[in-house]
């Protein structure tokens, strides 16, 4: 999945390390009622965040997932197209 940004697209990044569950995914639920498209919110975790990922493709989101240099997930998540 392609996490560049859209052409005029801006990004929101939410820091949700060192929060023990269910709080990152509370807080990653309550930031994407305020996406906006084409805006993307940025995530930074310390775990890979597998449940969220069923929950973003039932919902209408798109998400790019990758390993970070300090061993912490960054998933950009967008609405996708016609959603």
């Amino acid at each position: 999945m392609n996490s560049a940004l859209a052409p005029g697209a801006s990004s929101r990044l939410l820091d949700v390390g060192g929060l023990e569950p269910p709080e990152p995914m509370v807080r990653i639920l309550e930031a994407l009622d305020t996406l906006a498209p084409p805006e993307r919110l940025r995530v930074l975790i310390d775990r890979e965040p597998v449940p969220l990922y069923r929950i973003l493709l039932r919902n209408g989101y798109q998400y790019h997932s990758a390993v970070t240099d300090e061993q912490r997930y960054q998933v950009t998540i967008w609405l996708a197209d016609g959603a």
